[in-house]
């Protein structure tokens, strides 16, 4: 299952960029994540709770980091085991570009899986693999970007915090 996309983020790329690399902005941004440990030199290590379907699993995996241009693009790619549930894995390429109202992220996803998971069928797989990337980069937009003017006072609090970290 292959997807691309973009979003418009307001900030500068070297922000996008630090938030992309750090292990707390990944836990916060992939839903399910119960911890992610590691640089973007050795990889990441990740516990990610998932329910696709009827089937739920806790998986372990890691993610490398690769084809690094500083401030422009990377590579992410991924596998975890669920046991019985079986694997998954995929990978991301993401490229930055300056624009007036900040940073676009450009990414495109590829992803698979296998054992009791693939048994679900592509359309169910496909669905969440979608939704499990829209909702990584929406989160991640709303770590980086901090609470607009509409937000309820507790969601606020929620998004932002990257910006008030950087400013420290």
């Amino acid at each position: 299952m292959k997807m691309s996309d973009e979003r418009i983020i307001e900030a500068d790329r070297a922000t996008v960029w630090a938030a992309l690399l750090n292990p707390d902005v990944l836990k916060e941004c992939v839903s399910g994540a119960e911890e992610v440990t590691g640089n973007p030199q050795d990889g990441y290590e990740a516990t990610v709770t998932q329910k696709v379907g009827p089937v739920k699993a806790t998986f372990k995996g890691a993610v490398t980091v690769s084809n690094m241009v500083e401030h422009e693009s990377l590579t992410l790619t991924g596998e975890g085991k669920g046991g019985a549930a079986g694997f998954a894995k995929g990978g991301a390429d993401v490229r930055l570009e300056e624009v007036p109202e900040g940073t676009k992220l450009i990414y495109d996803v590829e992803a698979k899986v296998g054992g009791k998971l693939a048994q679900l069928g592509s359309r169910i797989v496909d669905g969440f693999a979608k939704k499990m990337a829209d909702k990584f980069f929406e989160r991640l937009t709303e770590v980086i970007e901090g609470p607009k003017d509409d937000d309820a006072p507790e969601e606020a609090e929620k998004k932002g915090w990257l910006k008030r970290l950087i400013k420290k």
